[in-house]
């Protein structure tokens, strides 16, 4: 929760600063790579099977996601977006309810439809012509969610296939890194990411390194359901540091919509 909290800021730090989102991402992934690498081989969890293949499929809706929230966060406020974001876990809990059996309990539902609140209170919080920008940041951000929603359910499959997590993180980190280079080569038309992707981007590598192990740790022990929302709990770090450290606007509509995804995910963690 916390690792994916510090990492939606340094994500809007980046962007605030005019890193490029696809070697913003590539760094990052270089600095990922090694990190769970590096956490497989002192754990001993680096044993691949048929499951670990669910890994790579993961890699490929992370890397759209990641790079589409990045983008959102260049005209978008990251106590907006980093919430926004993080409500992919209504998707992944509902992806593991229908397909894979999980209970759907009434604290569920209702976790649910205080998220959808939680999301529509959080999109209405900015008014004028600012909203034309932010509405071209949002549709970023909503293909972002959505991709990462997916991947997380992906995390599932895989553990029920019989993968270790380590296995399944270090098979995403590896297609992730492979895309985001492949992609900002093709886009730059060779590989020197700036100095300031190079300043930020490693952070980022390294706390979402840590979130992504802890995750898939913890889904291996429980739900679905129920550990995706709580690690996507990090949102509201994220909110409260963007207006305590970048001074973002804070408004009425906007501590609602913080206020309902808290309740949201205490009802989803009650199970």
């Amino acid at each position: 929760m916390l690792g994916f909290g510090l990492g939606d800021l340094v994500y809007k730090r980046a962007a605030s600063a005019g890193a490029a989102p696809h070697q913003f991402l590539m760094v990052q992934t270089w600095l990922f790579v090694p990190a769970v690498a590096l956490y497989t081989a002192i754990s001993g969890t680096l044993h691949f099977v048929g499951g670990s293949a669910w890994g790579a499929a993961a890699g490929l809706f992370m890397v759209v996601g990641f790079y589409n929230f990045a983008r959102s966060l260049q005209s978008g406020a990251v106590s907006i977006n980093a919430p926004v974001f993080r409500l992919s876990f209504v998707l992944t809990a509902a992806l593991a309810i229908a397909f894979l059996g999980e209970p759907l309990t009434l604290f569920k539902c209702v976790g649910m439809a205080l998220a959808l609140l939680a999301a529509w209170l959080l999109l209405g919080t900015q008014t004028g012509v600012h909203r034309m920008e932010t509405r071209a940041s949002l549709i970023r951000v909503l293909v972002a969610t959505l991709c990462v929603g997916v991947g997380n359910f992906i995390y599932t499959l895989g553990l029920r296939g019989g993968a270790t997590p380590g296995s399944l993180v270090v098979a995403q980190s590896a297609v992730v890194c492979i895309l985001a280079t492949a992609f900002a080569a093709r886009v730059d038309r060779r590989i020197r990411p700036s100095g300031t992707a190079l300043r930020h981007a490693p952070a980022a590598g390294l706390v979402l390194a840590a979130a992504f192990v802890c995750l898939v740790e913890a889904m291996a022990r429980g739900q679905a359901s129920i550990v995706v929302p709580i690690a996507q709990m990090g949102f509201v770090v994220t909110a409260l540091l963007g207006v305590l450290l970048l001074h973002e606007p804070f408004s009425a509509r906007k501590s609602g919509g913080i206020a309902a995804a808290v309740a949201a995910l205490a009802s989803l963690a009650h199970g």
